[in-house]
């Protein structure tokens, strides 16, 4: 006999979307912002840590390595920060877009009301 193959499940253990959900992944300055910002913040961090650490007295191998983790930190806390900013920004950008379209749509009706 033959093995019984199952059916897959769609979307097993993933929460499934509608394709009007606003996405900070999805927004095209979002994007590009957060990576730039990650970017920063890793380099920032590693920069001052390192800094610190040979300014503390650290040996040179021993300061590279903790610049190393306060880059991953910087990273992390930057990658973070900038997301809830641009949360923020992309739902206050759709709030005005659909607060621009109702009045454009009420203009219209009053238009069409005031010319019949």
């Amino acid at each position: 006999m033959a093995k019984e193959k199952k059916a897959k499940e769609p979307n097993k253990g993933k929460a499934t979307v509608s394709a009007h959900a606003i996405s900070v992944s999805a927004h095209p300055r979002a994007s590009y912002a957060i990576r730039r910002a990650k970017g920063f913040g890793g380099l920032a961090g590693l920069v001052l840590v390192a800094w610190l650490s040979w300014q503390a007295g650290a040996l040179p191998v021993d300061a590279a390595i903790r610049g190393l983790v306060g880059g991953i930190a910087g990273y992390v806390a930057a990658w973070i920060i900038a997301v809830q900013v641009w949360r923020h920004l992309v739902i206050a950008e759709a709030r005005a877009a659909a607060d621009k379209l109702r009045e454009r749509l009420e203009a219209a009706a009053a238009a069409r009301d005031g010319s019949v």
